[in-house]
């Protein structure tokens, strides 16, 4: 069982969505930036985070995206099925025909673990998540890179112009 870069992704940009979109929507352009995910696929795994109402999007100037329910109300799972990750840990994708359309010796156990893993991210929230310390200091280093960027960026337009 591996969980893949569209869930990674997924539940990394949903953190950042919490963390920046309690005053204001948040452009995928700045979750981009902020978490170095291509805007092309931040696009796609919002087209399905949406669809599963965990986003809305804000048309307009000031636009973006903001979380559709609230944090505590989101699982880590909720959010990893929205964008069709398998935490399958099965060789057959849970249909049972692992070896030669017949169940294997470990599938009922590959089975349990696949159903392990799900309840342990269905029991963890986006808020509880946001909530812990050491996922704070990260955001405020990430927001501190981000402002030093766009300082490096603004000197740049203005000595060329």
């Amino acid at each position: 069982m591996r969980l893949t870069t569209k869930g990674r992704y997924a539940v990394t940009a949903m953190l950042d969505l919490a963390i920046h979109g309690q005053q204001k929507p948040v452009s995928l352009n700045d979750i981009s930036g902020r978490q170095h995910i291509s805007l092309s696929y931040l696009e796609q795994l919002f087209a399905k985070l949406r669809r599963s109402n965990l986003v809305s999007s804000v048309r307009g100037p000031g636009g973006g995206y903001r979380l559709a329910v609230d944090s505590a109300n989101i699982s880590i799972a909720q959010v990893v099925d929205a964008v069709n990750e398998s935490m399958d840990a099965t060789r057959c994708q849970g249909k049972g025909d692992c070896q030669e359309g017949d169940q294997c010796l470990t599938h009922h156990l590959w089975e349990d673990l696949s159903n392990q893993i799900h309840t342990f991210l269905n029991d963890i929230s986006i808020q509880d998540l946001i909530s812990r310390k050491e996922i704070k200091d990260v955001a405020k280093r990430q927001d501190q890179q981000a402002q030093r960027a766009n300082a490096d960026e603004s000197l740049i337009h203005l000595t060329s112009t």
